[in-house]
């Protein structure tokens, strides 16, 4: 009987893994639009109601469980209130930085990140960025979101080009997103930083929510990890607005509130993944919540 119903063969195989041995699996989610719903303003995005508690219980079972974020790690620590979760590995700024129990590690800033800081409110007036065109300082990296605009897709192509001269002048890359271009020092992607994670905690599975574009790199580590020969699931909050991050999943779910019922299906107390552990009626029970919590894909 299938531990679930993922539309690719090896996605199902991850899922299995991770199922028969959790605790040296590894569990690793984007924050926002993944964790927590994008909102207008991103210093009020908070995660979807039962996600810490979800990924509290899942660290009680896998052997790792990580957070894998654009935003500075502190800052996705404190907004969604995640030291509560025990054991978690935060790597902000697409892994650039790290929190882990209490203790934030990074390199310095680069300079071409402050002279961006300066540069920016000169170029978006001389481009005449619209109303509601707003700017979100992350420490190491500027975001520019168009979300609030009246036409926030033409707000972001005015902004596209201009925006990348400004990037390549300081020596920094653009990352486009939802709604927003996100000007940030070159070299961290998280398909680098979840790859890293699975050979630092020496994990035999793993698996990846995520919802924007940057998270494509981690759905391509997942890839380069299954043709390694550890098996791994890739899964996308859907979002309108990024379509080919659904394209590339092996489990499409709705949302940020998808994402809790997955969890919370595959982390029933007695019903989660437990190593294979009990008795064969057990383990069918665990396959079928398995195949209900991914009964939302796509």
């Amino acid at each position: 009987m299938p531990l679930s119903s993922a539309r690719t063969v090896d996605g199902q195989a991850g899922l299995a893994a991770v199922a028969a041995d959790p605790t040296r699996a590894l569990f690793a989610t984007d924050y926002d639009g993944t964790l927590a719903p994008i909102v207008d303003d991103p210093a009020q995005a908070v995660p979807a109601p039962g996600a810490v508690a979800a990924l509290a219980r899942l660290a009680d079972r896998v052997g790792t469980v990580a957070i894998i974020t654009g935003r500075a790690a502190a800052d996705a620590v404190s907004l969604g209130g995640l030291a509560a979760v025990p054991g978690l590995i935060v790597l902000g700024h697409y892994g650039a930085q790290r929190w882990q129990a209490g203790v934030l590690s990074g390199p310095p800033v680069p300079p071409g990140v402050q002279a961006v800081r300066e540069a920016l409110p000169g170029l978006l007036a001389a481009v005449a960025a619209p109303e509601g065109t707003t700017v979100e300082d992350k420490g190491t990296a500027l975001a520019v979101h168009t979300r609030r605009t009246a036409d926030p897709a033409a707000a972001l192509a005015l902004l596209r080009e201009p925006l990348g001269r400004l990037a390549d002048s300081a020596a920094l890359t653009l990352e486009p997103g939802r709604l927003v271009l996100e000007l940030r020092p070159p070299g961290t992607d998280k398909g680098t930083a979840l790859r890293e994670l699975v050979a630092e905690r020496a994990a035999r599975s793993a698996m990846f929510c995520g919802d924007d574009l940057g998270d494509l790199t981690a759905f391509a580590a997942i890839r380069r990890l299954r043709a390694d020969g550890i098996p791994g699931c890739a899964v996308a909050s859907e979002s309108q607005e990024t379509p080919q991050v659904a394209e590339a999943a092996d489990i499409v779910v709705d949302g940020p509130p998808g994402i809790v019922r997955l969890l919370a299906e595959l982390l029933l107390a007695r019903g989660g993944p437990t190593g294979g552990r009990g008795s064969g009626r057990s383990s069918r029970l665990r396959a079928r919540r398995w195949r209900r919590a991914c009964s939302g894909r796509r």
